[in-house]
């Protein structure tokens, strides 16, 4: 069933986010801070923009946003020109944002002031899982509300959960961040080993991969960090957010994460090697660095 929906915030995860929408079938709405994207997207889709969140909203039973952190939502929900200016009574705000679960647990108390429902649904696959629609998505709010969103959100997700009230999906995609920090220091420190011990990295890997040692991280990962390349996925500079973001919710809830506070502060010191903008993946120069000037 085709169902109208906006889009907004067309970054590299939401610009095919809302690309597969508008080839499933739905009518889909963007807008985007610089124009000049949201025209490239709707003659790519054959979809249509609006030149402000209020606008690209109207009419519209869904609505998707994907932005950079809290302010950031803020900026585009609130306002005389923000989305819940231009929403209707019984529709729904889906936020696929990775934000604090405190600032979702605020837009979905202003946006229920004017019966408007929320979901924060934050993403997990990266670029390539958006461009490819096989998206996890974890989701925080009512069950009738995620019941109603939910196939349409299949359109670039190949697995969606409820994980609980307004929040949930925040606090879980916290969860997702500090295991895949752990792994990739954890693949970083062997293979820097392997390397420092005489050992054909390669060889290493393929072996050690069959068995209990093996990880995404591993398969995905381990070629392109022996070539010292990391332009594959997410930015050093967006992971240090959502880390902070985790080590924030730890600091509430008394949860003990030293080691993803370790990990935090490597990645600082990729951010001084200029490395702010390369895949999490480049833990390893770090360690190649520090052998560097032994």
């Amino acid at each position: 069933m085709s169902v109208k929906v906006a889009f907004i915030g067309l970054g590299v995860m939401g610009y095919p986010m809302a690309g597969h929408l508008q080839q499933a079938g739905h009518q889909v709405t963007v807008y985007n801070r610089t124009t000049a994207k949201a025209q490239r997207w709707a003659e790519h889709y054959q979809g249509t923009y609006a030149p402000t969140p209020k606008e690209a909203v109207a009419g519209a039973e869904l609505v998707f946003m994907c932005v950079g952190n809290d302010d950031d939502l803020r900026s585009v929900v609130y306002g005389e020109e923000g989305v819940l200016a231009g929403m209707a009574e019984n529709t729904v705000l889906i936020d696929h944002t990775t934000t604090s679960a405190k600032v979702a647990r605020e837009v979905a108390e202003r946006a229920a002031a004017q019966n408007v429902a929320f979901l924060d649904a934050p993403v997990s696959g990266g670029q390539a899982g958006a461009e490819n629609g096989v998206l996890t998505v974890m989701v925080g709010g009512e069950p009738e509300v995620f019941a109603r969103v939910q196939p349409v959100m299949a359109a670039f997700s190949r697995f969606s959960q409820l994980l609980g009230e307004v929040g949930s999906g925040q606090l879980c995609k916290m969860v997702n961040q500090i295991c895949i920090a752990g792994v990739v220091q954890g693949l970083a420190e062997g293979l820097h080993f392997a390397k420092q011990a005489g050992l054909d990295g390669e060889k290493v890997v393929e072996t050690i991969a069959k068995g209990a040692a093996g990880s995404w991280q591993m398969e995905n990962r381990y070629k392109t960090m022996l070539a010292g390349e990391y332009d594959f996925g997410f930015a050093v500079d967006w992971m240090r957010k959502d880390l902070g973001i985790a080590l924030d919710e730890a600091r509430s809830n008394g949860a003990s994460l030293s080691l993803t506070a370790m990990v935090d502060q490597y990645y600082a010191d990729v951010q001084a090697l200029g490395g702010g903008r390369f895949d999490t993946s480049s833990l390893l120069t770090r360690l190649d660095a520090i052998h560097d000037k032994k």
